[in-house]
Order: structure tokens, then sequence, then C-alpha cells
């Protein structure tokens, strides 16, 4: 493994979730609980899909900084539990709208929901869940946090029609691509953290800071996503290498590259990404391409920055364990790059 750049500067490696895992171990235990609990329903197959999605794994990384933001909050109750589980609700309903959108066969290295059972089901159970995180939200009974979740509901399928937009678009900019991995990705993340603060009670500027450390984690997160999928490092977290290319994705190495090629070079991409005329050699070429120009190197770099946005977004809370686990979170996220 590398080593990567801690948020405060200094060479680390080996950062993981364990320290967020074991805080908040017993209350994730429970929205456990609560998630196959509130996903059960008549139809048979609205279990049996969602189940299958929950079931592929996934760090639980959006509910568990719910979890996480609200200890930090020094929160005691028991709202959290649900909103949390409201949060990978919501995940779990884009991840199985995004593999219809995608048409991708693998979620997590098993075989897509819309794989076995069809895009139809898979919209529609979606859809289900979506209601059952906002019913959760009536249940909480806080305008707050139903102003908070369903902003970021609706601000991630604008992120979603933002990508179809930029799909397949030499054009697209760094900026534009950045505004659809902030509503697309980091929004959730966002709103997961804010929520925290908000079920503590605690000062709007602490909420603030919690939204901000959310949304860079959330950008970080992205572009690391990014940067694997042209990385041999991908293989190793046991995903495909190349989804995004052959989707014809325009995400941030690419439009780096694309920004700094020859016209032999946009030939290609335009051939590749735009066409989508692709041949089994086409994406060592795209890899060596966006080696030769850094484009690789210079997304890691802008995930780096991000992650010392969000460090310093916790500047407002006194040091604490949990503040120290948070910002590891932020290091894992970067790392996993490495």
């Amino acid at each position: 493994m590398g080593v990567a750049v801690g948020v405060d500067g200094r060479a680390e490696s080996g950062a993981s979730l364990d320290g967020l895992i074991a805080l908040v171990a017993d209350d994730l235990r429970e929205v456990n609980e609560l998630i196959l609990q509130r996903m059960q329903s008549p139809v048979a197959l609205i279990p049996q899909l969602a189940g299958h999605v929950v079931a592929a794994g996934g760090k639980r990384l959006r509910p568990m900084l719910t979890l996480a933001a609200a200890r930090l909050c020094g929160y005691e109750g028991r709202r959290h539990l649900g909103l949390a589980t409201c949060v990978e609700f919501i995940h779990t309903a884009t991840l199985l709208h995004d593999d219809v959108v995608d048409d991708s066969a693998l979620r997590r290295g098993l075989a897509s929901a819309n794989t076995v059972w069809g895009n139809k089901p898979s919209v529609l159970v979606g859809d289900f869940l979506f209601s059952r995180a906002f019913e959760l939200m009536v249940e909480d009974g806080s305008l707050e946090v139903l102003a908070i979740l369903s902003r970021a509901s609706s601000t991630i399928a604008e992120g979603e029609v933002r990508q179809l937009l930029t799909s397949n678009d030499l054009a697209t900019g760094e900026a534009a691509y950045l505004d659809v991995i902030r509503a697309k990705t980091a929004e959730l993340f966002a709103a997961a953290c804010r929520i925290g603060g908000v079920v503590a009670g605690r000062p709007r500027a602490e909420s603030d800071a919690l939204e901000e450390y959310g949304m860079s984690l959330g950008i970080a997160f992205q572009l690391v996503d990014d940067v694997l999928d042209y990385s041999a490092r991908q293989a190793t977290l046991g995903k495909t290498i190349g989804d995004d290319f052959r989707e014809g994705k325009m995400t941030l190495p690419v439009v780096l590259a694309v920004a700094r090629a020859d016209a032999t070079e946009r030939a290609f991409w335009r051939r590749t990404i735009e066409d989508l005329e692709q041949e089994e050699r086409d994406l060592d070429e795209a890899v060596a391409l966006l080696t030769a120009h850094d484009a690789l190197t210079e997304a890691t770099d802008r995930a780096k920055a991000f992650g010392q946005q969000a460090a310093r977004a916790l500047d407002c809370f006194p040091d604490s364990p949990i503040k120290r686990i948070l910002l590891e979170v932020v290091d894992f996220c970067i790392e996993r790059a490495f």
C-alpha cells in the first residue's frame, strides 16, 4: 500500500473505518434491524429485491456518519437511529436507479438487481425505498429534518440528470463535473452529517460545519472513485476496472486529459467517449493517456484538497476521540486511491 498525505499534512498509511465502526457499533446494529423491518412488504418481490441490494454489503458509511455526527454533538436520544435508516434507504434507492440508468451488470461484485429481476422491478423497488425514507422522516416529526433530507433527495435526482447531460460530452469542464458530483454524491453525505447536529439541538454553526464536512468528504470520496476506475488498485477492492470508461462518463481524470489532448488524442476520446465505439485495447490506451497527462495524479490531488477542507470544517469542535475518528474517515477515503 502506498503512503497518503494526511489531512494535517503528515504522511500516513493504513487509515481505516475501524474506529468509526467501533464507535457506532451498537447504534448500527439497531439501524440494521430497522432496515430489515422497514423494507418488509406483503408484496414478496419488494423485500426480496431490496434485501439483495442490502445484503450485497457496502460500508454503511452514510448512516454511520449520521450516528457519529450525533455522538460528536453529545446526542443521547434515539431519533438518529430512524434518520440513519432513512439515509441508507435514500442511498439504496439511488443505487437501484443508478444501475438501471447505467445498465450495470454488477453491484459490489455481485449481480445487480436489474440483472437478476429486470429494470422495471428495480425502479419500482427503488421508489418503494424512497417512500419508506419519507415515512421515516415524517415519523421523526421535525420539519427541519424533513427539509434537509427532502432537499437532498431532489438534489440527488438533479445530479443524476446532470450526469446524463454531461455523459459522452467532451465539452464538459471541471466546474460542470464538480457540480454533478456535489449533487449526485456529496449532497447525501452533507445531509447525513447535518442531521446529526440538528437532532442534538446544537447551534446552527455546528450543523453548518458538519454539513461542510460531509459535502467536502463526499466530493473527495467520489473523486477517488473516479481515479480507482482507471487503477489497478480497483481490482484489489473487488471491483472491475473501466466501468466509467465503457459507459462514456466524463469523470474528472477524463476531463483533465481531454483538456490537454492533441488532435490524435482528441479523436480517440471522441470515438470512445462520445461515440462509444470501443475496442478491446482502448481501456489500456485510455489509462496510458490519463497517465501521460498526469490526470490521475491531479484528480487525486483534488481529492486531497477537498479532504483537507473536510478536516478544517471540524475546527469548531474541541478535540475528542470522536472528532479524531471523523478525521480518520477523511484519511480512509483518500487512501483508497493508493
